[in-house]
C-alpha cells in the first residue's frame, strides 16, 4: 500500500506556461522523492508595459511518501 502527499508550489518562467510547469516540477523533483504527478491548479502573467513579462503557475505535486 502506498500513502501520497500534496504539496503546493508556484512556478514562473519568462518564456511560457509549459516552460513554468517543467521548471516546477523539475524543481520539486529535486526535493521530493517519488513525484507521482503535479495538478496545475491556476496559470497567470505578469504584465509589464503592455506586454506579457513572466508566466506564472500554481501547482498541486503529489508524491509518494517512503517508508
Amino acid at each position: 500500500m502506498s500513502v501520497a502527499r500534496v504539496t503546493e508550489i508556484t512556478a514562473s518562467s519568462t518564456v511560457s506556461f509549459e516552460d513554468a510547469i517543467a521548471q516546477g516540477v523539475a524543481r520539486a523533483d529535486k526535493t521530493l522523492r517519488h513525484v507521482e504527478g503535479a495538478w496545475i491548479q491556476e496559470q497567470k502573467v505578469i504584465v509589464r508595459d503592455g506586454a506579457i513579462a513572466e508566466y506564472r503557475v500554481n501547482m498541486k505535486v503529489t508524491f509518494i511518501l517512503a517508508d
